[in-house]
């Protein structure tokens, strides 16, 4: 069977009609499709994987209980996901900590895109390279504080857009772009910082290559291998 005769597969939306029509198993559809982003949401706020996963089973439980409630004015993934952040908000206040999704310092900033650059395939010290590039940058992400980190997670890691992280976290808009904006401008700076002594071993000069460019030099000189002589282009 070809790719445009197989039947689309179904939305979220008319999943949840076919479980409430009884289809209860289907449930199971909804919660794989949304594990990732739902982990990863509540992991921004809680800040904890273990407590991450009961949030999540939390949130899987009320929406489950609530499916009714679900009027469908928004995506199903974006109710979905406020249910988990409230769930997540609930717990940290149960733990002592005071965590604030809407309100925050949202003037108007700049909201340029990060370039993105097309890459071929990695080789090994690419791999290893992007591992240790993962691990600074996800140290540096959880060190967001949690109202820039869930718009950081929500539009750069899960690909939602302005609208859609607006709905999922209950904010503006607008605020969204203004948090993206400042959440990147942070990670840069976290990123220097947490790289630190590192950054003079970037593009080593290594004795090498002075090795083999010394006598090389010395050798075209004495060779009379020269360019002729003139005003400098600058």
């Amino acid at each position: 069977m070809q790719a445009e005769d197989r039947p689309a597969a179904p939305t979220d939306e008319e999943i949840v009609e076919r479980v409430l029509g009884g289809e209860t198993a289907l449930y199971e559809v909804l919660m794989r499709r949304h594990n990732r982003r739902l982990f990863r949401v509540a992991r921004t706020i809680v800040d904890d994987a273990d407590e991450a996963e009961d949030v999540m089973q939390d949130a899987y439980v009320r929406a489950y209980v609530n499916l009714r409630q679900f009027a469908g004015r928004a995506k199903f993934s974006s109710w979905l996901t406020r249910i988990a952040v409230h769930e997540a908000l609930a717990r940290a206040r149960r733990r002592g900590r005071i965590v604030d999704l809407v309100h925050g310092d949202d003037e108007e900033g700049e909201t340029d895109s990060m370039d993105r650059f097309p890459s071929s395939g990695p080789g090994p010290a690419e791999q290893v390279l992007g591992r240790e590039v993962r691990d600074l940058l996800e140290k540096a992400v959880s060190g967001l504080a949690p109202i820039y980190r869930s718009v950081f997670v929500l539009r750069e890691v899960e690909g939602l857009s302005v609208a859609e992280t607006a709905a999922s976290l209950g904010i503006r808009e607008e605020a969204v772009k203004v948090r993206l904006h400042r959440a990147r401008a942070m990670l840069r700076d976290d990123l220097l910082e947490r790289a630190g002594s590192s950054l003079a071993e970037i593009l080593p000069f290594h004795e090498s290559r002075c090795d083999r460019l010394v006598p090389g030099v010395f050798q075209r000189i004495r060779a009379g291998d020269l360019p002729p002589a003139g005003a400098l282009p600058f």
